[in-house]
């Protein structure tokens, strides 16, 4: 006797058997049960998920004829009956089944609508199931508008698709459509444990959890991937034989990796990378265990409840949450998303991992030496304020020592419109040559400690508009209209204050260094010189009170509370709230 798949040999022959798509057996359920049928029926999802499989039962219970041939329709087919038999081994003759990505021409399509003004031969519905129906052409389709709209009484159709989007809209107002989700992995995790026992072999749970992540929501998939992983492992499943024919990375190096990449250590990365060429691992594996892993991290950290009892995985989960931050957890998964595309670009897959995961170091305070040029306006000695042919000062009244995190006045090049009005510097004799023009810089007190930045972030901070908020604020819409900066160096320019300026010198001030890392401020600068700022930028971390991002929360909150004050004082409202106990469930700025 020749062997029958799993996929196959499982394929559910009732509603009951049917497995995650509850919301699809119910409705289903209930029209049969009530008898208010439609008669054309769309079924979306992605493959492996049942789109068929619901055809064929939905067939049956519209022609099942009972175990003493007395039975109508019903939501529960007995599959024992003429109909049913037949319709499970594909011999109903009422019951038509084409497939669109092979059938797709109007000639196709017009040869099955011929056979819809015969009665059914042997069934109680003629039903015409077609599979794929996307791929018709649009010729077909027009073809088959007319009898979809207003079909025989005795004549059902049944769509499927995995892709809905291409279906005609003429098509799609004429169904009832039901969408088939994607398996979750504990849904198909419990199946396999089912069927497993059912065919008496051995497993472990970890085996069963690698192939229902390998599925991907496809429940056909994972039979495939469990008749394979039967063969690979000569009639048991075990993690290990699993894991190695899917080609997938041990936890265990996820984990250290991930631990590394917390603790900065970039050594250890460079050697998890290299044991995992060595075990021929698969690198797009890696990435795509590391963004599971990061992304269970994530929960944990928002909602420490959310804990699984039954993984194992869980302890070593909630400490690796524990030790980074959450702005770093959310950082590394973008990057393991993102980096999966870089593999296939590189010319070794591995190095291009090892490029992905040494990003994040790149990103990290600790891992990066601190710019050269930092906070440059609070170095600049006082007494650059003489020019070089000025006579000497004496040391009596040379200026004392600015107080730290203060900015004294600095040479600028001569702006004319300040040569007669500017400041001399305090302290200075004057000379018998009129000295170069100076622009004030504004005194400003020295940024918060790293732990009062800590304490302020976790508190909501009310908008503090200064004289230099405005100016910035219209630079950055400036230079984000004409998207001439985006994605981190575009956050670096909205998240930022500009605390203080000259005529060559901005010095802005960040909450999170995050921002203040890479290339980001040359970028920044690079985009200001173009737009005809030609500053030289330096980049603080301290509390900001007002910046772009600050003050467009601040103006869509007048918004919203002017939007709440207008309606609450409308008569017209006032008066339904009153009479009908009417109630505001939601008020949204126009």
């Amino acid at each position: 006797m020749s062997y029958l798949v799993l996929a196959r040999k499982y394929r559910p022959r009732r509603f009951s058997e049917m497995v995650g798509q509850g919301h699809v057996v119910q409705a289903l359920s209930n029209a049969l049960s009530t008898q208010r049928l439609h008669h054309a029926y769309l079924f979306t999802g992605t493959r492996g998920v049942g789109k068929t499989t619901v055809s064929r039962i939905l067939a049956k219970s519209l022609n099942c004829q009972g175990v003493d041939g007395q039975g109508g329709i019903t939501a529960e087919p007995c599959g024992v009956c003429q109909a049913c038999s037949d319709i499970d081994s594909g011999r109903f003759v009422d019951y038509t089944e084409l497939d669109a990505a092979s059938n797709r021409g109007v000639d196709e399509v017009q040869a099955l609508l011929e056979q819809a003004v015969y009665k059914p031969v042997q069934g109680r519905f003629k039903v015409f199931m077609i599979d794929e129906v996307h791929m018709l052409t649009n010729t077909a389709f027009n073809a088959m508008l007319k009898t979809l709209e207003e079909p025989p009484e005795y004549l059902k159709f049944v769509l499927a698709t995995t892709d809905p989007q291409k279906v005609p809209v003429t098509v799609l107002s004429r169904c009832l459509q039901f969408n088939l989700r994607p398996m979750a992995p504990e849904t198909i995790v419990e199946h396999l444990q089912e069927v497993l026992t059912t065919e008496q072999l051995s497993h472990e749970p970890g085996a069963l959890r690698l192939l229902a992540r390998a599925a991907r929501g496809s429940m056909r998939d994972a039979l495939s991937l469990t008749d394979q992983a039967i063969a690979f492992g000569a009639g048991s499943l075990s993690d290990a034989t699993v894991r190695q024919m899917l080609g997938s990375v041990d936890r265990s190096h996820v984990f250290a990796l991930i631990e590394a990449l917390a603790a900065g250590d970039g050594k250890t990365v460079v050697q998890t990378v290299d044991a995992l060429r060595l075990q021929g691992l698969s690198a797009a594996s890696t990435l795509e265990d590391m963004a599971l892993v990061l992304q269970r991290m994530a929960v944990l950290a928002a909602v420490p409840d959310a804990a699984q009892d039954t993984d194992p995985d869980t302890p070593q989960l909630v400490a690796l949450s524990r030790a980074m931050p959450a702005d770093e957890t959310q950082l590394l998964y973008s990057l393991c998303l993102h980096g999966r595309g870089e593999l296939g670009l590189a010319p070794d897959e591995y190095a291009a991992l090892t490029m992905v995961l040494l990003r994040l170091l790149a990103f990290k305070p600790n891992t990066l030496a601190q710019p050269a040029e930092k906070k440059t306006l609070k170095s600049e000695p006082a007494l650059q304020v003489a020019p070089p042919d000025a006579p000497s000062v004496a040391p009596s009244v040379v200026p004392p020592e600015p107080p730290q995190g203060r900015v004294v006045p600095v040479v600028s090049k001569p702006a004319p419109e300040l040569t007669k009005t500017a400041p001399i510097a305090a302290g200075a004799v004057p000379p018998a040559e009129p000295l170069p023009a100076l622009m004030p810089v504004t005194v400003r007190v020295a940024p918060e400690s790293r732990a009062d930045v800590a304490a302020a972030l976790a508190a909501p901070v009310v908008l503090q508009p200064t004289d230099d908020g405005a100016h910035w604020q219209q630079v950055v819409q400036t230079l984000v209209a004409s998207e001439a900066i985006t994605a981190l160096v575009r956050e670096l320019a909205l998240q930022s204050q500009l605390v203080a300026r000259d005529a060559d010198h901005w010095l802005l001030r960040v909450e999170r260094e995050s921002l203040n890392q890479g290339n980001n401020r040359e970028r920044l600068q690079a985009a200001l010189h173009q737009a005809g700022f030609e500053v030289k930028l330096s980049v603080e971390i301290g509390r900001v009170l007002d910046s772009p991002a600050k003050r467009a929360t601040a103006f869509a909150q007048q918004r919203q509370q002017a939007a709440e004050q207008l309606i609450h004082s409308d008569p017209q409202v006032q008066a339904l709230i009153s009479e009908f106990g009417a109630k505001i469930l939601s008020i949204k700025p126009i």
